[in-house]
């Protein structure tokens, strides 16, 4: 599947596994993918990204994807449905985090202590597996040789999950995506 990813593509991979690896996180995840994508600068992804927030907001994204990770990777909206049974998910973290080290429930390894496999190869997890499959689709839907750096920003805001969240709560859409992306809207990407 990846020799039908350009150089960008692979490099946001590839960058990725950077940061799975310097968190500790046992696995590759869609967040690390989004972090990845975010340092990406020159292609169509930073294009759209810049079109749409300008270069200010990365920051709050980075922010709110951290803040997620202290919720064990919950989204806002899990954690409100919890809150509606009566769980209260921050009071959960901030007993966790009391015992066990300000990150414990992050699963990057900081509150329980660094994880190391024996072959320093770290898995993708579903989500990002999902990510990587959907923006082949993506591609190949748009009729697009290969898979690019904003075929998997397209895949990121169409799953489930943290990042479709934390860049819809920054205006970032399928939507808004395709717009700056594809045409149609104020600007189109080169």
């Amino acid at each position: 599947m990846f020799e039908r990813f350009t150089k960008n593509a692979r490099d946001v991979v590839t960058g990725a596994v950077g940061y799975a690896e310097g968190c500790g996180a046992r696995t590759v995840d869609a967040e690390h993918l989004l972090l990845a994508l975010l340092d990406r600068q020159g292609g169509r992804a930073s294009f759209a990204l810049a079109s749409l927030g300008g270069t200010g907001w990365l920051d709050s994204v980075r922010g709110a994807l951290s803040e997620a990770r202290r919720r064990a990777g919950l989204s806002q909206a899990e954690t409100d449905a919890l809150a509606g049974l009566g769980i209260d998910v921050s009071e959960i973290v901030a007993r966790v985090e009391e015992a066990h080290g300000v990150g414990a429930m992050s699963g990057d390894g900081k509150g329980g202590g660094r994880w190391s496999g024996w072959s320093g190869h770290r898995p993708f997890s579903r989500s990002a597996k999902d990510v990587l499959v959907r923006s082949l689709r993506v591609a190949v839907g748009r009729k697009d040789r290969h898979v690019g750096d904003e075929h998997l920003l397209l895949a990121l805001v169409t799953g489930p999950g943290v990042p479709a969240e934390v860049l819809a709560d920054h205006g970032v859409t399928y939507e808004s995506l395709t717009r700056v992306l594809y045409g149609g809207g104020e600007a189109k990407a080169g």
